[in-house]
C-alpha cells in the first residue's frame, strides 16, 4: 500500500466513524426527545388483602326489667332494712305495711335487682299504689339502629365491642337483629346483651357499638388520590402494563384514620399516587415508582 493510499485511509476512517456515531447520537437524541414529551406520574403497587369492615353505631344500655312493685293492700309503711340504691335478692321484703285487720303485710322483690325508688317508712299507701321500683341490671341490653344500606351485612351472633362514654370497653355478640325497619328512620334495631353482675354498667348509659362484619378482599389507599370521573363516579387512576392511564371505579368500604378501605382495584395494580389530576384516560405516561422518588 503506497503512501498516498495510507494517508487517504487515515483521513477517511475517522470521518466514517464520526458519521456512524452521529447516527446513533441523533437516534438517541430523538428517543430522549420523544420520551420527554410523555408525562411522568408516580405510581404505587396496590396490594389487596382480606379485611373485616366495621359498622360503627351509637348505642344505649337498657335494663332487662323495670318493675313497679305495687302494694296489695292499704297501710302505713313500716321501718325496714331496704333503702333506695340498694341491691336486693329475689323475694326479699321491700315494704312492710301496718294493716289493722291483717296486722302486717309484706311486699317482696319479684327478682334480684337494684332498688331505684322505694316509699319511705311513715308514709301511707293505698292498695295498688307503688311501693318500690326495682330494675334488673344483669344482663343489660345495648340497643342501636343500623342503616338500611348496612343491614345486609349484619346477622345475629356477630362479635361486637362497645366503648362506653366512661371509657370502659365491653365485648359481646348481637342477640337480636330486627326484620322490620323503624318507619321514621328506615333503620333496623339491633340488640346485644352484656353481662353486668356488679352493676357497673348503668341503665341508659351510652356508648359506641362496633360490629365486625365478614371479611372481604379490599385495598387500603390514601383518600388524597381519589377523584371523580366526568360521569361523577368515584375512583382512582392507574397505569397499565403498556403505560396507559385508565380509570378504576371504586366503592368505599370504610374510612379510617390512616387510609380508606375500598373495593374495585385489582390486586397488584399500579395506581397513580402523584400526578393523577394532570393526565387523562388512554394517555401514555412514564411510570416512576413511589419508592425511588
Amino acid at each position: 500500500m503506497n503512501k498516498n493510499v495510507r494517508i487517504s485511509l487515515y483521513i477517511l476512517i475517522p470521518i466514517i466513524l464520526w458519521m456512524i456515531s452521529g447516527l446513533f447520537v441523533e437516534k438517541k437524541i430523538i428517543e430522549i426527545k420523544e420520551d420527554s414529551q410523555l408525562t411522568k406520574v408516580v405510581t404505587q403497587e396496590a396490594a389487596s388483602q382480606f379485611y373485616s369492615p366495621v359498622i360503627t353505631l351509637n348505642a344505649s344500655a337498657s335494663s332487662e326489667k323495670r318493675v313497679r312493685v305495687l302494694a296489695k293492700t292499704s297501710g302505713e309503711v313500716m321501718p325496714n332494712n331496704v333503702v333506695q340504691g340498694q341491691w336486693v335478692e329475689k323475694n326479699q321484703v321491700l315494704c312492710r305495711l301496718g294493716v289493722v285487720e291483717l296486722n302486717r303485710t309484706e311486699v317482696k322483690a319479684p327478682f334480684k335487682g337494684y332498688v331505684e325508688m322505694i316509699v319511705k317508712p311513715g308514709n301511707y299507701i293505698n292498695r295498688g299504689e307503688v311501693c318500690a321500683v326495682i330494675i334488673e341490671l344483669d344482663p343489660v341490653t345495648f340497643v342501636a339502629e343500623v342503616s338500611e344500606t348496612d343491614i345486609k351485612n349484619v346477622v345475629t351472633g356477630q362479635n361486637i365491642s362497645i366503648e362506653l362514654v366512661t371509657g370502659d370497653i365491653v365485648n359481646s355478640k348481637l342477640s337480636f337483629v330486627s326484620k322490620s325497619a323503624t318507619p321514621s328512620t328506615r333503620s333496623f334495631r339491633v340488640e346485644a346483651q352484656v353481662k353486668n353482675p356488679q352493676g357497673i354498667i348503668r341503665d341508659g348509659i351510652t356508648g359506641t357499638l362496633k360490629i365486625s362484619t365478614n371479611k372481604i378482599l379490599a385495598t387500603k389507599i390514601s383518600s388524597s388520590i381519589l377523584l371523580l370521573s366526568d360521569a361523577g363516579t368515584l375512583g382512582v387512576r392507574a397505569v397499565t402494563d403498556n403505560n396507559i392511564v385508565e380509570f378504576l371505579p371504586i366503592k368505599i368500604i370504610e374510612d379510617t384514620e390512616d387510609g380508606v378501605w375500598v373495593t374495585g382495584i385489582p390486586n397488584l395494580t399500579q395506581i397513580i399516587v402523584r400526578g393523577q389530576g394532570f393526565v387523562e384516560n388512554g394517555q401514555e405516561v412514564i411510570k416512576v415508582p413511589l419508592d425511588i422518588t
